[in-house]
């Protein structure tokens, strides 16, 4: 072989193999990444009728989200390259079989808007306004196509209640199942374009937390709410539930209430409109982001979604909380670091 051929060789080698290391670098893959988003103050995002904020400059409510984009090939297999606090998630767990990316950020911004509206009602109450809130069940968002549900539920649908149990929010939906092993049946009463009919489901197991029943499907809050105040809240592109309960806070602040007493709290949450806090996901990119925005408190939905926050959080305190009283209370008892 002459020298300018071995030379053609090897540039061709190179160039395949920088070609392969490109695409490994920079190719999306199936799988997805929740990537932590530093913890942003809400209040810049919240106006309320004749609003009046109390407490200091010093304190804040901060909301914290989660990045949900593609992961490259290399991030996927060369755990070193991925961004610091961010965990690889099999695409099933984001975008449910049967449906597309664009429509999971859809469902998303569906459930902030009722988030929203829901965290308004519960803040306006407590600031001792009259407000007229009727929940109505648990409103199906969307189904996994590949989940037995897929057969007899469909989104609209209006789950009010669970065997003998009426559940008339998410929460409640979501405890009733607490004794349920995947694979049982469970009989769901739900509503249906204004019919009330019976329905039995097979429940699966959840790919998120094994041994736990689901059904497959994603909620949201059905209710009949009518505010005594104008309340707009814009969080832009960000979209789910979770933001529901710094949501409440911050209204209750704009209202003159001292929520956070000189300190920087970061919350999540999912709330319902009896002030009860739900658990959600992306915990771990959530601390992460409390840690990055120098949070004094991180107010974390008690349980499983606490533990894992205490993982991730170095220095920073962690208060578990079931109900949006219990945050309030919390936050007035917790001394400023």
């Amino acid at each position: 072989m002459t020298r300018n051929r071995l030379s053609w060789l090897l540039w061709g080698i190179v160039t395949v193999a920088a070609a392969a290391i490109a695409f490994a670098w920079f190719a999306p893959s199936r799988s997805y990444l929740y990537v932590p988003n530093e913890a942003t103050p809400v209040g810049d995002k919240v106006t309320v009728e004749g609003e009046r904020p109390g407490g200091d400059d010093v304190g804040a409510i901060y909301y914290v989200d989660v990045n949900v984009r593609s992961a490259t090939w290399a991030e996927s297999l060369l755990p070193f390259v991925r961004p610091d606090g961010a965990s690889l998630v099999p695409r099933d767990q984001v975008v449910p079989p049967g449906s597309s990316f664009e429509d999971r950020r859809a469902e998303g911004f569906r459930e902030m808007a009722r988030s929203e509206q829901t965290a308004a009602a519960v803040a306006l109450r407590q600031a001792g306004y009259t407000v007229k809130a009727t929940p109505r069940g648990a409103l199906v968002d969307a189904v996994a196509s590949d989940a037995p549900a897929a057969k007899v539920l469909r989104s609209g649908d209006v789950i009010t209640g669970v065997g003998d149990t009426d559940v008339l929010t998410p929460i409640a939906l979501r405890q009733s199942f607490t004794d349920v092993r995947p694979g049982d049946d469970v009989v769901l009463r739900l509503r249906r374009k204004g019919t009330v009919k019976k329905v039995t489901v097979r429940t699966i197991e959840s790919p998120r937390e094994p041994g736990k029943a689901i059904i497959g499907i994603r909620v949201s809050q059905d209710a009949d709410i009518k505010l005594p105040l104008k309340v707009e809240i814009d969080l832009g592109a960000v979209g789910g539930p979770s933001a529901g309960l710094p949501f409440a806070l911050d209204v209750l602040q704009e209202l003159g209430t001292d929520v956070d007493h000189g300190k920087r709290v970061v919350a999540t949450g999912e709330i319902g409109l009896d002030g009860s806090v739900g658990p959600i996901g992306g915990v771990k990119q959530k601390t992460y982001g409390a840690r990055k925005a120098g949070a004094d408190v991180f107010l974390v939905p008690a349980g499983e979604n606490a533990a894992e926050a205490r993982r991730y959080a170095g220095n920073l305190r962690i208060i578990p909380v079931t109900s949006f009283q219990q945050a309030l209370s919390a936050l007035a008892k917790t001394p400023t670091n």
